[in-house]
């Protein structure tokens, strides 16, 4: 867990140019970034983002919009790159995604996991955890890192570039400090499911597990 805080430049919002490519290179690209989450405008709390997964639209078996498909839940991913997409799954636990690539290519990425970096008392409150930490117990799952972050289904659409919720430049990781496997829980996808759609930091304590080395 970080105890420096984000400069200046590190809070920079990413352009919508940076969501509107490919899912498997925004997956790469966001690992290091940061991701923001502001509470009228008093309360501030920021994740550095450790581990992704992409998401690639109709072709993808293990995706909620596999062959076509359209639901009033899925149509947000048919909107252009740069939105949040966000589904809540078991009844209980929400999952951010990150709208990517073009208008109807309904692609997205996952945010598995991040770092803690400003406002742990807060993130801790709303996951009901007390000190000291173990690594992975704040946002160390797409789960946990909603719950920490009050991240819910009425933040499905919003943009990612202002507003509540903000991706921003932050620490980009270098090429050779990022690991990548198949995808967590998508054993229904058949061939899709041995896809290496999964990138982390590697080793990074605050990924969920199994850990990407």
């Amino acid at each position: 867990m970080s105890t420096a805080g984000p400069t200046e430049r590190e809070l920079e919002p990413l352009s919508l140019d940076f969501y509107r490519r490919d899912a498997a290179e925004v997956a790469r690209d966001l690992l290091g970034r940061y991701l923001s989450r502001s509470v009228d405008g008093s309360r501030r709390a920021v994740v550095r983002i450790v581990e992704t997964e992409a998401y690639l639209g109709e072709i993808d078996a293990a995706s909620h919009a596999a062959g076509g498909r359209r639901t009033a839940r899925t149509e947000t991913m048919y909107r252009a790159g740069g939105i949040a997409y966000v589904y809540l799954i078991y009844g209980m636990y929400h999952c951010l995604n990150v709208v990517t690539g073009p208008e109807e290519r309904a692609s997205a990425v996952l945010v598995r996991a991040g770092e803690p970096i400003e406002g742990v008392d807060w993130m801790a409150e709303n996951r009901g955890a007390r000190p000291p930490f173990v690594p992975g117990q704040l946002g160390g799952g797409p789960g946990k890192l909603c719950m920490a972050l009050a991240i819910d289904r009425s933040h499905d659409g919003v943009p990612l570039d202002r507003g509540e919720i903000v991706l921003s430049r932050g620490r980009p990781t270098q090429p050779d400090r990022i690991a990548r496997g198949p995808r967590i829980g998508v054993d229904y996808a058949g061939e899709a499911a041995s896809w290496p759609l999964r990138f982390g930091i590697a080793g990074h304590p605050e990924m969920s597990r199994p850990r990407l080395e």
